[in-house]
């Protein structure tokens, strides 16, 4: 905490007042790191035609466009033992999150509860496009693809919409 607080410019005892440790810190901006990452897929889905396959796919890309412009955060939220997901605050976050996915995916195979192997099946794919871009693996497959392109080509597959095998993924 002496770190943060050094980092930020506020005194060595100002994070004690707001956070108990380390993991309590962790555990807040992994939460609000959530709550930017649906909103990013919200923003995506806002532009996005209305129809449910046309929204998990923006859902998707959001997914990609925000591990792509938060690394570090996006690592601590998916990767990282650091925060306590008994937290709270962090599991209403992170809930929220998977909730979304859910209904989506959901809406995109008309509705009802959505199984759960679909619901796995989209979040593997956008997660796993969204760390090969992250690091710097993507290319290897798709040289000139978007992480953005890469994963609405897939997710169209996973929704048994198949690719245009003429199509670029740039």
């Amino acid at each position: 905490l002496r770190g943060v607080a050094r980092r930020v410019g506020v005194s060595h005892a100002a994070p004690a007042h707001h956070f108990a440790d380390t993991k309590a810190l962790l555990s807040a901006l992994a939460a609000e790191g959530f709550r930017r990452f649906l909103a990013t897929q919200r923003a995506r889905q806002a532009i996005a035609p209305p129809d449910p396959h046309a929204q998990l796919l923006a859902a998707g890309q959001g997914y990609v466009a925000f591990a792509a412009a938060h690394p570090a955060l996006f690592r601590l939220m998916f990767a990282s033992r650091r925060p306590d997901y008994a937290d709270a605050e962090l599991a209403a976050a992170a809930g929220a999150a998977y909730d979304h996915l859910g209904a989506g995916v959901a809406a995109a195979h008309g509705g009802g509860a959505a199984p759960p192997v679909d619901v796995l099946a989209a979040w593997a794919m956008a997660h796993g496009i969204a760390d090969l871009a992250n690091s710097g693996r993507l290319s290897l497959v798709a040289p000139d693809a978007s992480g953005e392109t890469m994963v609405a080509a897939a997710l169209e597959r996973a929704l048994g919409k198949p690719c245009d095998p003429g199509r670029r993924l740039d």
